[in-house]
Protein backbone atom coordinates (compact mmCIF):
# COMPACT_ATOMS: atom_id res chain seq x y z
CA UNK A 1 0.00 0.00 0.00
CA UNK A 2 1.22 3.70 -0.57
CA UNK A 3 1.28 5.79 2.43
CA UNK A 4 -2.03 7.88 0.53
CA UNK A 5 -3.77 4.52 0.85
CA UNK A 6 -2.95 3.71 4.14
CA UNK A 7 -4.08 7.07 5.45
CA UNK A 8 -6.99 6.99 2.91
CA UNK A 9 -7.99 3.99 4.98
CA UNK A 10 -7.32 5.84 8.66
CA UNK A 11 -10.22 8.67 7.50
CA UNK A 12 -14.41 8.75 7.51
CA UNK A 13 -16.43 11.33 6.38
CA UNK A 14 -19.63 11.67 6.52
CA UNK A 15 -22.71 11.08 4.23
CA UNK A 16 -23.71 14.28 3.26
CA UNK A 17 -20.15 15.21 2.26
CA UNK A 18 -19.54 12.18 0.01
CA UNK A 19 -23.48 12.98 -1.48
CA UNK A 20 -22.13 16.44 -2.75
CA UNK A 21 -18.64 14.56 -4.04
CA UNK A 22 -19.60 10.87 -4.71
CA UNK A 23 -15.83 10.69 -6.20
CA UNK A 24 -14.65 11.15 -2.80
CA UNK A 25 -14.40 7.83 -1.87
CA UNK A 26 -12.38 6.43 -5.02
CA UNK A 27 -10.39 9.80 -5.01
CA UNK A 28 -9.32 9.22 -1.47
CA UNK A 29 -9.43 5.46 -1.17
CA UNK A 30 -11.65 6.45 2.24
CA UNK A 31 -11.90 3.60 4.90
CA UNK A 32 -15.22 4.80 6.19
CA UNK A 33 -18.25 6.86 5.90
CA UNK A 34 -20.35 7.53 8.44
CA UNK A 35 -24.47 8.88 8.94
CA UNK A 36 -24.64 11.25 11.88
CA UNK A 37 -28.05 11.86 13.82
CA UNK A 38 -30.23 11.93 11.43
CA UNK A 39 -28.56 11.40 8.35
CA UNK A 40 -29.62 8.92 5.59
CA UNK A 41 -30.61 8.81 2.01
CA UNK A 42 -33.64 10.95 0.82
CA UNK A 43 -35.91 7.35 0.82
CA UNK A 44 -35.00 6.64 4.47
CA UNK A 45 -36.52 2.79 3.87
CA UNK A 46 -34.35 -0.24 4.60
CA UNK A 47 -34.04 -0.19 0.88
CA UNK A 48 -32.90 3.12 0.27
CA UNK A 49 -30.41 2.69 2.79
CA UNK A 50 -28.87 -0.50 1.74
CA UNK A 51 -28.95 0.97 -2.23
CA UNK A 52 -27.08 4.15 -0.56
CA UNK A 53 -24.16 1.91 1.19
CA UNK A 54 -23.77 -0.02 -1.65
CA UNK A 55 -23.62 2.88 -4.03
CA UNK A 56 -20.62 3.93 -1.73
CA UNK A 57 -19.52 0.35 -2.17
CA UNK A 58 -18.97 0.53 -5.85
CA UNK A 59 -16.99 3.57 -5.52
CA UNK A 60 -14.55 1.66 -3.15
CA UNK A 61 -14.32 -0.80 -4.79
CA UNK A 62 -13.28 1.37 -7.61
CA UNK A 63 -10.02 1.94 -6.18
CA UNK A 64 -7.01 0.07 -7.27
CA UNK A 65 -6.66 -2.55 -4.31
CA UNK A 66 -10.57 -2.74 -4.40
CA UNK A 67 -10.28 -2.06 -0.31
CA UNK A 68 -14.14 -2.39 0.59
CA UNK A 69 -16.03 0.36 2.83
CA UNK A 70 -16.62 0.26 6.31
CA UNK A 71 -19.80 2.03 7.26
CA UNK A 72 -20.84 3.58 10.50
CA UNK A 73 -24.31 4.03 12.05
CA UNK A 74 -25.50 4.92 15.72
CA UNK A 75 -27.62 2.23 16.53
CA UNK A 76 -27.70 3.22 20.44
CA UNK A 77 -31.36 2.07 20.47
CA UNK A 78 -32.12 -0.11 17.60
CA UNK A 79 -31.36 1.21 14.13
CA UNK A 80 -32.96 4.42 15.14
CA UNK A 81 -31.36 6.17 12.21
CA UNK A 82 -33.83 4.22 10.03
CA UNK A 83 -37.70 4.68 9.62
CA UNK A 84 -39.78 1.53 10.11
CA UNK A 85 -36.55 0.18 12.45
CA UNK A 86 -37.21 -1.31 16.01
CA UNK A 87 -36.57 1.29 18.75
CA UNK A 88 -35.91 0.23 21.79
CA UNK A 89 -35.92 1.57 25.35
CA UNK A 90 -32.34 3.57 26.31
CA UNK A 91 -29.80 2.02 28.05
CA UNK A 92 -30.78 3.28 31.03
CA UNK A 93 -34.21 1.87 31.50
CA UNK A 94 -32.03 -1.08 30.51
CA UNK A 95 -29.63 -0.83 33.56
CA UNK A 96 -33.56 -0.77 35.95
CA UNK A 97 -34.03 -4.21 34.00
CA UNK A 98 -30.71 -5.89 35.77
CA UNK A 99 -31.13 -8.43 32.47
CA UNK A 100 -28.02 -9.68 30.45
CA UNK A 101 -29.88 -12.45 28.64
CA UNK A 102 -32.05 -9.31 27.31
CA UNK A 103 -29.94 -7.14 26.77
CA UNK A 104 -27.90 -9.20 24.11
CA UNK A 105 -30.87 -10.28 22.49
CA UNK A 106 -32.02 -6.53 21.89
CA UNK A 107 -28.61 -6.34 20.50
CA UNK A 108 -28.42 -9.12 18.52
CA UNK A 109 -32.46 -7.47 16.99
CA UNK A 110 -30.57 -4.19 16.58
CA UNK A 111 -27.34 -5.82 15.03
CA UNK A 112 -29.79 -7.86 12.45
CA UNK A 113 -31.78 -4.61 11.37
CA UNK A 114 -29.04 -2.36 11.33
CA UNK A 115 -26.73 -4.93 8.32
CA UNK A 116 -29.87 -5.92 7.07
CA UNK A 117 -30.26 -2.04 5.95
CA UNK A 118 -26.51 -1.56 4.93
CA UNK A 119 -24.51 -0.41 7.57
CA UNK A 120 -21.87 -3.09 9.15
CA UNK A 121 -20.79 -0.88 12.12
CA UNK A 122 -22.46 0.56 15.02
CA UNK A 123 -21.11 3.69 17.80
CA UNK A 124 -23.01 1.83 20.43
CA UNK A 125 -22.75 0.65 23.32
CA UNK A 126 -22.20 3.40 25.50
CA UNK A 127 -19.91 1.73 28.09
CA UNK A 128 -20.01 5.49 30.39
CA UNK A 129 -21.12 5.09 34.25
CA UNK A 130 -23.46 8.21 35.19
CA UNK A 131 -22.14 9.43 38.04
CA UNK A 132 -24.34 12.90 38.34
CA UNK A 133 -27.62 13.31 36.49
CA UNK A 134 -27.48 16.97 35.77
CA UNK A 135 -25.11 15.04 32.57
CA UNK A 136 -27.42 15.40 29.57
CA UNK A 137 -25.86 12.19 28.34
CA UNK A 138 -27.50 9.64 31.33
CA UNK A 139 -29.94 8.11 29.55
CA UNK A 140 -26.78 6.41 27.41
CA UNK A 141 -25.68 5.10 30.62
CA UNK A 142 -26.89 1.50 31.99
CA UNK A 143 -26.41 3.35 35.35
CA UNK A 144 -23.60 5.02 38.36
CA UNK A 145 -21.41 1.75 38.86
CA UNK A 146 -19.20 0.21 36.91
CA UNK A 147 -20.48 -2.98 38.25
CA UNK A 148 -23.88 -2.63 36.78
CA UNK A 149 -22.47 -1.58 33.15
CA UNK A 150 -20.02 -4.28 33.03
CA UNK A 151 -23.83 -7.01 33.75
CA UNK A 152 -25.06 -5.56 30.96
CA UNK A 153 -22.17 -5.16 28.29
CA UNK A 154 -23.77 -8.72 26.75
CA UNK A 155 -25.47 -6.04 24.37
CA UNK A 156 -21.85 -6.53 22.54
CA UNK A 157 -21.99 -10.49 22.48
CA UNK A 158 -25.64 -9.86 20.74
CA UNK A 159 -23.76 -6.81 18.43
CA UNK A 160 -20.89 -8.67 17.43
CA UNK A 161 -21.26 -12.37 18.57
CA UNK A 162 -19.19 -14.57 20.27
CA UNK A 163 -16.52 -15.39 18.11
CA UNK A 164 -14.93 -13.65 15.51
CA UNK A 165 -16.25 -15.65 12.29
CA UNK A 166 -19.55 -14.46 13.87
CA UNK A 167 -19.07 -11.17 12.65
CA UNK A 168 -19.10 -11.95 8.68
CA UNK A 169 -22.92 -13.06 8.95
CA UNK A 170 -25.80 -11.13 7.52
CA UNK A 171 -27.30 -10.72 11.69
CA UNK A 172 -24.09 -9.30 13.35
CA UNK A 173 -22.11 -5.95 13.35
CA UNK A 174 -18.68 -4.56 14.33
CA UNK A 175 -19.88 -3.04 17.82
CA UNK A 176 -18.18 0.21 19.30
CA UNK A 177 -17.52 0.91 23.13
CA UNK A 178 -17.57 4.66 23.71
CA UNK A 179 -16.66 6.89 25.24
CA UNK A 180 -13.60 6.10 26.81
CA UNK A 181 -12.88 7.29 29.82
CA UNK A 182 -14.82 9.12 32.18
CA UNK A 183 -17.47 10.91 30.19
CA UNK A 184 -20.42 10.92 32.62
CA UNK A 185 -17.91 10.99 35.71
CA UNK A 186 -17.07 14.79 34.49
CA UNK A 187 -17.24 17.14 37.52
CA UNK A 188 -19.95 19.74 37.07
CA UNK A 189 -19.48 23.18 35.12
CA UNK A 190 -15.58 22.11 34.26
CA UNK A 191 -17.63 21.97 30.71
CA UNK A 192 -16.53 24.30 27.45
CA UNK A 193 -20.10 23.27 26.01
CA UNK A 194 -22.47 23.56 29.10
CA UNK A 195 -22.12 22.34 32.88
CA UNK A 196 -20.60 18.52 32.32
CA UNK A 197 -20.62 17.11 29.17
CA UNK A 198 -17.61 17.11 27.15
CA UNK A 199 -16.16 18.13 30.62
CA UNK A 200 -13.17 17.05 32.80
CA UNK A 201 -12.55 14.08 34.96
CA UNK A 202 -10.60 15.19 38.45
CA UNK A 203 -9.80 12.22 39.93
CA UNK A 204 -7.23 9.96 40.90
CA UNK A 205 -5.67 6.81 39.16
CA UNK A 206 -7.58 4.13 41.77
CA UNK A 207 -10.79 6.05 40.97
CA UNK A 208 -10.64 6.07 37.10
CA UNK A 209 -9.46 2.59 37.28
CA UNK A 210 -12.36 1.00 39.37
CA UNK A 211 -14.90 3.49 38.00
CA UNK A 212 -14.23 4.91 34.46
CA UNK A 213 -11.91 2.59 32.68
CA UNK A 214 -13.28 -0.90 34.13
CA UNK A 215 -16.12 -0.97 32.04
CA UNK A 216 -13.91 -1.12 29.10
CA UNK A 217 -11.46 -3.87 30.52
CA UNK A 218 -14.46 -5.90 30.76
CA UNK A 219 -15.47 -5.20 27.16
CA UNK A 220 -12.00 -5.91 25.44
CA UNK A 221 -11.48 -9.16 27.77
CA UNK A 222 -14.60 -10.67 28.11
CA UNK A 223 -16.59 -9.42 25.00
CA UNK A 224 -13.48 -8.74 22.32
CA UNK A 225 -15.12 -5.47 21.15
CA UNK A 226 -13.71 -4.67 17.66
CA UNK A 227 -13.75 -1.10 18.07
CA UNK A 228 -13.84 1.82 20.73
CA UNK A 229 -14.25 5.71 20.63
CA UNK A 230 -12.42 7.85 22.93
CA UNK A 231 -14.58 10.89 24.65
CA UNK A 232 -14.54 14.53 24.26
CA UNK A 233 -13.63 14.79 27.78
CA UNK A 234 -10.63 15.29 29.70
CA UNK A 235 -8.72 14.04 32.76
CA UNK A 236 -6.80 15.76 36.20
CA UNK A 237 -5.18 13.01 37.92
CA UNK A 238 -5.92 14.42 41.71
CA UNK A 239 -2.90 12.44 42.64
CA UNK A 240 0.46 13.78 40.52
CA UNK A 241 1.04 17.20 41.18
CA UNK A 242 0.58 19.82 38.90
CA UNK A 243 -1.68 18.06 36.66
CA UNK A 244 -3.51 19.48 34.29
CA UNK A 245 -6.39 18.43 32.24
CA UNK A 246 -5.44 16.24 29.29
CA UNK A 247 -7.39 15.46 26.71
CA UNK A 248 -8.77 11.99 26.09
CA UNK A 249 -8.44 12.04 22.55
CA UNK A 250 -4.64 13.38 22.59
CA UNK A 251 -3.44 11.20 25.57
CA UNK A 252 -1.08 8.07 24.50
CA UNK A 253 -0.89 7.19 28.32
CA UNK A 254 -4.70 6.05 28.26
CA UNK A 255 -5.22 5.39 24.75
CA UNK A 256 -1.80 3.13 23.98
CA UNK A 257 -0.18 2.34 27.13
CA UNK A 258 -3.14 1.40 29.11
CA UNK A 259 -6.01 0.39 26.87
CA UNK A 260 -3.66 -0.85 23.74
CA UNK A 261 -0.60 -2.44 25.72
CA UNK A 262 -1.95 -3.12 29.15
CA UNK A 263 -5.35 -3.96 28.72
CA UNK A 264 -4.66 -5.54 24.98
CA UNK A 265 -7.13 -4.04 22.79
CA UNK A 266 -6.21 -5.24 19.35
CA UNK A 267 -9.72 -3.61 17.85
CA UNK A 268 -8.68 -0.30 16.27
CA UNK A 269 -9.96 3.47 17.81
CA UNK A 270 -12.25 5.91 16.01
CA UNK A 271 -12.33 9.21 16.88
CA UNK A 272 -15.71 10.90 17.89
CA UNK A 273 -17.24 13.88 15.44
CA UNK A 274 -14.73 16.46 14.87
CA UNK A 275 -13.13 15.47 18.57
CA UNK A 276 -9.17 15.95 16.96
CA UNK A 277 -10.38 19.39 16.26
CA UNK A 278 -10.31 19.75 20.22
CA UNK A 279 -6.43 19.48 20.85
CA UNK A 280 -4.31 21.97 21.66
CA UNK A 281 -2.28 23.56 18.53
CA UNK A 282 -2.65 24.53 14.91
CA UNK A 283 -4.18 21.71 12.49
CA UNK A 284 -1.26 19.43 11.83
CA UNK A 285 -0.42 19.59 15.47
CA UNK A 286 -3.89 18.15 16.32
CA UNK A 287 -3.78 15.14 13.77
CA UNK A 288 0.22 14.15 14.79
CA UNK A 289 -1.15 14.23 18.40
CA UNK A 290 -4.17 12.13 17.72
CA UNK A 291 -2.93 9.35 15.55
CA UNK A 292 0.85 9.35 17.51
CA UNK A 293 -1.86 9.00 20.87
CA UNK A 294 -3.22 5.58 19.37
CA UNK A 295 -6.40 6.94 17.15
CA UNK A 296 -6.25 4.42 14.23
CA UNK A 297 -9.06 6.34 12.55
CA UNK A 298 -10.24 9.96 12.44
CA UNK A 299 -14.29 11.17 11.97
CA UNK A 300 -13.46 14.35 10.41
CA UNK A 301 -17.18 14.53 8.64
CA UNK A 302 -16.80 17.52 6.23
CA UNK A 303 -12.84 17.54 6.45
CA UNK A 304 -11.91 14.46 5.40
CA UNK A 305 -9.41 15.28 2.50
CA UNK A 306 -8.18 18.35 4.98
CA UNK A 307 -6.93 15.65 6.99
CA UNK A 308 -5.54 12.92 4.93
CA UNK A 309 -3.35 15.81 3.15
CA UNK A 310 -2.17 16.74 6.30
CA UNK A 311 -1.43 12.99 7.53
CA UNK A 312 0.39 12.76 4.55
CA UNK A 313 2.53 15.66 5.64
CA UNK A 314 3.10 14.94 8.65
CA UNK A 315 4.51 11.38 7.97
CA UNK A 316 7.08 12.68 5.50
CA UNK A 317 8.17 15.20 7.22
CA UNK A 318 8.84 12.29 10.01
CA UNK A 319 6.51 14.10 12.98
CA UNK A 320 4.51 10.45 12.60
CA UNK A 321 6.52 7.41 12.25
CA UNK A 322 5.06 5.19 9.24
CA UNK A 323 5.22 2.18 12.03
CA UNK A 324 1.97 3.96 13.46
CA UNK A 325 0.44 4.55 10.35
CA UNK A 326 0.90 0.69 9.60
CA UNK A 327 -0.58 -0.16 12.91
CA UNK A 328 -3.64 1.63 12.63
CA UNK A 329 -4.01 0.18 9.24
CA UNK A 330 -3.52 -3.20 10.09
CA UNK A 331 -6.38 -3.03 13.20
CA UNK A 332 -8.52 -1.67 10.07
CA UNK A 333 -8.48 -4.16 7.76
CA UNK A 334 -8.22 -7.28 10.00
CA UNK A 335 -12.04 -5.45 11.10
CA UNK A 336 -13.02 -5.66 7.51
CA UNK A 337 -11.73 -8.96 7.09
CA UNK A 338 -13.60 -10.41 10.17
CA UNK A 339 -16.58 -8.67 8.75
CA UNK A 340 -16.23 -10.44 5.50
CA UNK A 341 -16.23 -6.93 3.66
CA UNK A 342 -13.52 -8.20 1.21
CA UNK A 343 -15.65 -11.66 0.15
CA UNK A 344 -18.92 -10.20 0.65
CA UNK A 345 -18.82 -6.51 0.42
CA UNK A 346 -22.31 -5.63 -0.85
CA UNK A 347 -25.40 -5.53 1.53
CA UNK A 348 -26.35 -9.38 2.49
CA UNK A 349 -30.69 -8.34 2.43
CA UNK A 350 -31.58 -11.59 4.05
CA UNK A 351 -33.11 -10.32 7.14
CA UNK A 352 -34.57 -6.90 5.55
CA UNK A 353 -38.18 -8.42 6.39
CA UNK A 354 -37.69 -8.83 9.61
CA UNK A 355 -36.92 -5.08 10.47
CA UNK A 356 -39.41 -3.50 12.51
CA UNK A 357 -41.19 -7.21 12.92
CA UNK A 358 -44.13 -8.20 15.11
CA UNK A 359 -41.70 -10.49 16.74
CA UNK A 360 -39.20 -7.48 17.44
CA UNK A 361 -41.25 -5.20 18.54
CA UNK A 362 -42.80 -7.66 20.99
CA UNK A 363 -39.08 -7.47 22.61
CA UNK A 364 -39.09 -4.51 22.67
CA UNK A 365 -42.30 -4.18 24.63
CA UNK A 366 -41.05 -6.77 26.68
CA UNK A 367 -38.15 -4.50 27.34
CA UNK A 368 -40.08 -1.66 28.13
CA UNK A 369 -42.40 -3.59 30.98
CA UNK A 370 -39.24 -5.50 32.58
CA UNK A 371 -37.48 -1.60 32.63
CA UNK A 372 -40.60 0.06 34.93
CA UNK A 373 -39.44 1.06 38.23
CA UNK A 374 -42.45 1.06 41.15
CA UNK A 375 -40.96 3.93 43.60
CA UNK A 376 -43.75 4.19 45.59
CA UNK A 377 -47.08 2.10 45.65
CA UNK A 378 -49.22 3.29 48.71
CA UNK A 379 -52.20 1.12 49.87
CA UNK A 380 -51.06 -1.26 46.78
CA UNK A 381 -53.01 0.93 44.22
CA UNK A 382 -51.18 -1.13 41.62
CA UNK A 383 -52.01 -3.13 39.48
CA UNK A 384 -54.94 -1.03 38.43
CA UNK A 385 -58.63 -2.96 38.60
CA UNK A 386 -59.13 -3.14 34.37
CA UNK A 387 -62.62 -2.41 34.90
CA UNK A 388 -61.99 0.96 36.51
CA UNK A 389 -62.62 4.13 34.67
CA UNK A 390 -58.63 5.88 34.42
CA UNK A 391 -58.34 9.56 33.41
CA UNK A 392 -55.23 9.61 31.55
CA UNK A 393 -53.01 13.30 31.47
CA UNK A 394 -50.05 15.29 30.77
CA UNK A 395 -48.85 15.44 26.87
CA UNK A 396 -46.16 12.65 27.46
CA UNK A 397 -49.08 9.69 27.34
CA UNK A 398 -49.98 10.37 23.66
CA UNK A 399 -46.46 11.50 21.89
CA UNK A 400 -44.01 9.20 20.50
CA UNK A 401 -41.17 11.25 20.27
CA UNK A 402 -40.95 11.97 23.38
CA UNK A 403 -41.54 8.55 24.80
CA UNK A 404 -38.13 7.85 22.15
CA UNK A 405 -35.90 10.51 23.36
CA UNK A 406 -33.01 11.63 21.44
CA UNK A 407 -31.01 9.60 18.61
CA UNK A 408 -34.84 8.72 17.02
CA UNK A 409 -35.22 9.62 13.21
CA UNK A 410 -33.28 12.80 14.00
CA UNK A 411 -30.03 13.56 15.98
CA UNK A 412 -31.81 15.44 19.35
CA UNK A 413 -35.45 13.50 18.58
CA UNK A 414 -38.69 15.35 18.21
CA UNK A 415 -41.72 16.61 20.18
CA UNK A 416 -44.44 14.87 17.80
CA UNK A 417 -42.05 12.16 15.77
CA UNK A 418 -44.36 10.08 14.52
CA UNK A 419 -41.91 8.71 11.85
CA UNK A 420 -41.74 5.78 13.33
CA UNK A 421 -44.01 2.56 14.14
CA UNK A 422 -44.92 2.10 17.74
CA UNK A 423 -47.62 2.25 20.51
CA UNK A 424 -48.14 5.55 23.01
CA UNK A 425 -48.30 5.16 26.52
CA UNK A 426 -52.08 5.68 26.28
CA UNK A 427 -52.64 3.40 23.35
CA UNK A 428 -51.37 1.04 26.05
CA UNK A 429 -54.12 1.71 28.51
CA UNK A 430 -56.53 1.91 26.59
CA UNK A 431 -55.57 -1.96 25.44
CA UNK A 432 -56.10 -2.54 29.10
CA UNK A 433 -58.58 -0.37 30.56
CA UNK A 434 -62.38 -0.65 29.98
CA UNK A 435 -63.10 3.38 30.22
CA UNK A 436 -60.48 5.55 29.58
CA UNK A 437 -60.72 9.24 29.19
CA UNK A 438 -57.68 10.86 28.04
CA UNK A 439 -56.88 15.41 28.64
CA UNK A 440 -53.44 16.30 27.87
CA UNK A 441 -53.61 18.99 29.76
CA UNK A 442 -56.49 17.86 32.29
CA UNK A 443 -58.54 19.93 31.16
CA UNK A 444 -61.57 17.65 30.43
CA UNK A 445 -64.24 16.57 33.41
CA UNK A 446 -63.23 14.16 35.70
CA UNK A 447 -66.47 13.35 36.82
CA UNK A 448 -66.95 9.65 37.01
CA UNK A 449 -62.88 8.97 37.25
CA UNK A 450 -61.70 6.51 39.53
CA UNK A 451 -57.81 6.86 38.71
CA UNK A 452 -56.03 9.57 37.28
CA UNK A 453 -52.78 8.42 35.81
CA UNK A 454 -50.72 11.27 35.24
CA UNK A 455 -47.94 11.02 32.56
CA UNK A 456 -44.66 13.83 33.12
CA UNK A 457 -41.40 13.73 31.94
CA UNK A 458 -38.80 14.97 29.65
CA UNK A 459 -38.69 16.54 26.26
CA UNK A 460 -36.61 14.57 23.49
CA UNK A 461 -32.22 15.85 23.27
CA UNK A 462 -29.01 14.21 22.55
CA UNK A 463 -26.34 15.94 24.45
CA UNK A 464 -25.19 18.44 26.01
CA UNK A 465 -27.53 19.81 29.06
CA UNK A 466 -30.93 18.33 28.82
CA UNK A 467 -34.30 19.32 28.99
CA UNK A 468 -36.08 22.32 31.39
CA UNK A 469 -34.57 25.53 30.21
CA UNK A 470 -31.12 26.69 28.25
CA UNK A 471 -28.31 27.33 30.26
CA UNK A 472 -30.69 26.87 33.57
CA UNK A 473 -31.26 23.08 32.97
CA UNK A 474 -32.07 21.68 36.41
CA UNK A 475 -33.59 18.63 37.14
CA UNK A 476 -37.11 19.78 38.34
CA UNK A 477 -40.40 19.05 36.67
CA UNK A 478 -41.89 21.32 34.32
CA UNK A 479 -44.26 23.96 35.32
CA UNK A 480 -46.74 22.02 33.40
CA UNK A 481 -46.45 18.80 34.63
CA UNK A 482 -46.41 20.20 38.77
CA UNK A 483 -49.73 21.79 37.68
CA UNK A 484 -51.33 18.64 35.97
CA UNK A 485 -49.97 16.31 38.89
CA UNK A 486 -51.81 18.98 41.66
CA UNK A 487 -54.61 19.27 39.66
CA UNK A 488 -54.93 15.36 39.14
CA UNK A 489 -54.11 14.35 42.03
CA UNK A 490 -56.24 16.61 44.07
CA UNK A 491 -59.30 15.77 42.28
CA UNK A 492 -59.18 12.19 42.03
CA UNK A 493 -59.30 9.86 45.10
CA UNK A 494 -56.54 7.39 43.25
CA UNK A 495 -53.43 9.13 41.94
CA UNK A 496 -50.84 7.30 39.55
CA UNK A 497 -47.66 9.48 38.21
CA UNK A 498 -45.85 7.93 35.43
CA UNK A 499 -42.45 9.85 35.05
CA UNK A 500 -40.67 9.51 31.35
CA UNK A 501 -37.55 11.13 31.19
CA UNK A 502 -34.15 9.98 30.66
CA UNK A 503 -32.94 10.37 34.20
CA UNK A 504 -34.54 11.12 37.81
CA UNK A 505 -36.38 14.27 38.06
CA UNK A 506 -36.89 16.22 41.34
CA UNK A 507 -40.13 15.14 42.60
CA UNK A 508 -40.26 15.40 46.44
CA UNK A 509 -42.76 18.29 47.05
CA UNK A 510 -45.07 16.58 44.59
CA UNK A 511 -44.70 12.98 46.28
CA UNK A 512 -47.12 13.14 49.39
CA UNK A 513 -49.83 14.05 46.78
CA UNK A 514 -48.59 10.90 44.64
CA UNK A 515 -50.27 7.43 45.72
CA UNK A 516 -48.57 5.19 43.18
CA UNK A 517 -45.01 6.50 41.75
CA UNK A 518 -43.64 5.24 38.61
CA UNK A 519 -40.44 5.35 36.43
CA UNK A 520 -40.51 4.77 32.81
CA UNK A 521 -37.61 5.82 31.84
CA UNK A 522 -37.16 6.71 27.95
CA UNK A 523 -39.04 3.36 26.72
CA UNK A 524 -38.93 3.68 22.60
CA UNK A 525 -41.42 2.97 20.50
CA UNK A 526 -43.34 0.39 22.33
CA UNK A 527 -45.13 2.23 24.66
CA UNK A 528 -47.85 -0.05 25.33
CA UNK A 529 -45.06 -1.80 28.05
CA UNK A 530 -44.99 0.37 30.38
CA UNK A 531 -49.31 0.25 30.55
CA UNK A 532 -48.21 -3.92 30.93
CA UNK A 533 -47.21 -4.17 34.53
CA UNK A 534 -49.78 -0.86 35.86
CA UNK A 535 -52.80 -3.52 34.69
CA UNK A 536 -51.21 -6.80 36.29
CA UNK A 537 -49.98 -8.18 32.66
CA UNK A 538 -46.37 -8.08 33.56
CA UNK A 539 -44.85 -7.93 37.41
CA UNK A 540 -42.84 -4.68 38.26
CA UNK A 541 -39.51 -6.05 38.81
CA UNK A 542 -37.15 -3.00 37.88
CA UNK A 543 -34.76 -1.82 39.97
CA UNK A 544 -32.91 2.05 40.06
CA UNK A 545 -29.77 2.41 37.96
CA UNK A 546 -29.02 5.19 39.93
CA UNK A 547 -29.51 7.29 43.30
CA UNK A 548 -33.05 9.70 42.74
CA UNK A 549 -31.80 13.17 44.55
CA UNK A 550 -33.77 14.59 46.94
CA UNK A 551 -33.10 18.36 45.29
CA UNK A 552 -30.99 19.34 42.52
CA UNK A 553 -28.14 20.55 45.10
CA UNK A 554 -27.59 16.76 45.94
CA UNK A 555 -26.06 16.00 42.44
CA UNK A 556 -23.65 14.14 42.25
CA UNK A 557 -25.02 11.39 44.55
CA UNK A 558 -24.20 7.93 43.93
CA UNK A 559 -24.02 4.76 46.30
CA UNK A 560 -20.87 4.63 48.37
CA UNK A 561 -20.98 8.06 49.36
CA UNK A 562 -20.69 9.04 52.72
CA UNK A 563 -23.67 10.80 54.35
CA UNK A 564 -25.64 8.39 51.60
CA UNK A 565 -29.17 10.07 51.87
CA UNK A 566 -31.38 10.08 48.49
CA UNK A 567 -34.77 10.14 47.98
CA UNK A 568 -34.42 6.60 46.59
CA UNK A 569 -31.29 4.46 46.94
CA UNK A 570 -29.46 2.90 43.86
CA UNK A 571 -31.11 -0.57 43.19
CA UNK A 572 -34.80 0.57 44.65
CA UNK A 573 -37.40 -0.67 43.22
CA UNK A 574 -41.16 -2.51 44.97
CA UNK A 575 -42.64 -5.82 43.26
CA UNK A 576 -45.59 -6.69 42.38
CA UNK A 577 -47.26 -10.20 41.14
CA UNK A 578 -48.74 -10.50 37.40
CA UNK A 579 -53.01 -10.76 37.90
Amino acid sequence: MTLAEKVGQMTQAERSAVDGDPELITRLGLGSVLSGGGSGPASNTPQGWADMVDRYQERALATRLRIPLLYGVDSVHGNNNLVGATIFPHNIALGATRDPDLAREIGHITATETRAAGPQWVFAPCLCVTRDERWGRTYESFGETAELVQRMETVIDGLQGTTPQDLAGPDRVLATAKHFAGDGDTTYGTSTVGTLDRGVTITDWEHFEQVDLAPYATAVERHRIGSIMPSFSSVQWTDRPGSAPTRISGSGELLTGVLKEKIGFDGFLISDWEAIHDLPGDYPEQVRTAVNAGMDMVMEPSTAPEFAQTLIAEVEAGRVPTTRIDDAVSRILTAKFRLGLFEHPYTDRTHIDTIGSAAHRAVARRAVARSQVLLKNDHQVLPLDRNRHVYVAGVNADDLGNQAGGWTVTWQGQSGNTAFPGTTIVDGIRQHAAQVTYSADASAPMTGADVGVVVIGETPYAEFFGDVGTHDRTLGLSTADRATIHKVCGTIEVCVVLDVAGRPQVITDELPEIDAFVMSWLPGGEGAGVADPLFGSAPYTGQLPVSWPRTEQQEPVNVGDRDYDPLFPYGHGLTTHDR
